[in-house]
């Protein structure tokens, strides 16, 4: 951890081949859901990357286990005060939304529509439907962590639908 707090990736890059699968496994049997675990994942350690001073002593698997329950509960608890309908992260071929959308309306209608989010929102959506990127790779390409990709998603189809509605019913 000394090596870390001076900023050494090499010593940072081993604590986490050592502990990634016991954070991962943690947040995993709290959330039952594997992207939510990875996105714990992801948060430990950039938390202990950004502020490796949090681990002052002690034993320090006991320690970053601890930290993944707890980022794991808290990801629960913000479930629970936000419930919202989950995107997949694959749809179904038959009757897709992209399949169902585009099919129904004309791609000016679209472009305008899209014109219309924001950016953080319009361009995680072209990658996705358009580029055909999955969640994972819009995170790992754009540096986002996975739950902020699939909110800024979200978020953006729910405008997307908003602002097309009643141009074409579908």
């Amino acid at each position: 951890m000394e090596r870390v707090r001076r900023g050494d990736a090499g010593a940072f890059e081993t604590l986490y081949d050592e502990y990634h699968r016991l954070v991962y496994g943690v947040a995993l049997r709290v959330l039952s859901d594997a992207p939510g675990a990875e996105d714990v994942t992801q948060s430990v350690f950039l938390k202990l990357w950004s502020n490796p001073a949090s681990f002052v002593s002690g034993n320090f698997g006991a320690w970053i286990v601890r930290v993944a329950r707890n980022r794991a509960f808290d990801v629960l608890r913000a479930r629970a005060a936000r419930p919202e309908d989950e995107i997949p992260e694959t749809l179904a071929e038959q009757d897709s939304l992209e399949e169902t959308a585009l099919g129904a309306l004309n791609a000016e209608s679209v472009r305008n529509a899209l014109a219309q989010l924001p950016a953080e929102q319009r361009e995680l959506i072209e990658l996705g439907f358009f580029g055909g990127v999955t969640h994972y790779e819009i995170a790992h390409r754009t540096g986002l962590p996975l739950g902020t990709v699939k909110t800024r998603i979200r978020a953006g189809l729910r405008r997307l639908r908003s602002a097309l509605d009643g141009v074409v019913a579908l």
